[in-house]
């Protein structure tokens, strides 16, 4: 790994790590996001503060945090660099040093990698987020679903990156786990529905 790959990959994780949320949460006086429903950082978890226009911001933040990591990384480095930039940036949202490695769930940052490294992959990956949160009302099934779609994507384009967003998947597989649990017992909320404070 040459120094500039390693360059890419630290300021992928100083973009990555920035913590929407939870920023957005306390600048608008909504307190500590952290200390409210899953505890998430989360475009999800900011919904339940009941402000819609800061979950939206938060989501479009966490996605565009990654896809400017990867096009700085890129202007910066070289076109070698970015997958390098898109490892720092997801697991710098997923494990951010300064929230002692307890980030967000890597969702809306996946989609960010895909925008700025596979396009096409980010349009199913987005179409498929959207239809079945419209559709089910059910976060984490919709972020999960579009999330395979990531790897398969990119397999059907011949990617070379299908093993790192195979891998990218994965984790937040990983991060969901709790998500999981709950959804096979018929108990994960749907969105709008009303959750206690330790959901």
């Amino acid at each position: 790994m040459t120094r500039e790959m390693l360059f890419a990959l630290a300021l992928g994780y100083l973009f990555g790590s920035i913590p929407f949320g939870l920023i957005l949460t306390r600048l608008a006086g909504k307190g500590d996001v952290r200390k409210i429903g899953s505890g998430n950082i989360g475009a999800t978890n900011v919904l339940r503060t009941g402000s819609k226009w800061l979950a939206a911001l938060t989501l479009v933040l966490d996605c565009l945090k990654a896809t400017a990591a990867i096009v700085v990384a890129r202007l910066l480095f070289g076109f070698d660099s970015q997958a390098f930039a898109a490892a720092g940036a997801f697991v710098g949202h997923l494990y951010p040093v300064w929230l002692r490695f307890r980030g967000g769930k890597g969702v809306a940052t996946l989609l960010g990698i895909l925008i700025g490294l596979l396009w096409p992959a980010a349009l199913v990956y987005a179409a498929v987020w959207i239809f079945l949160l419209l559709t089910l009302r059910i976060s984490s099934l919709a972020g999960m679903t579009a999330v395979i779609t990531a790897p398969i994507v990119a397999l059907a384009l011949h990617s070379s990156y299908v093993s790192m967003l195979l891998g990218f998947a994965i984790l937040v597989l990983w991060k969901h786990r709790e998500n999981i649990l709950r959804l096979t017992k018929g108990t994960e909320p749907r969105i709008g529905s009303k959750t206690s404070p330790t959901a």
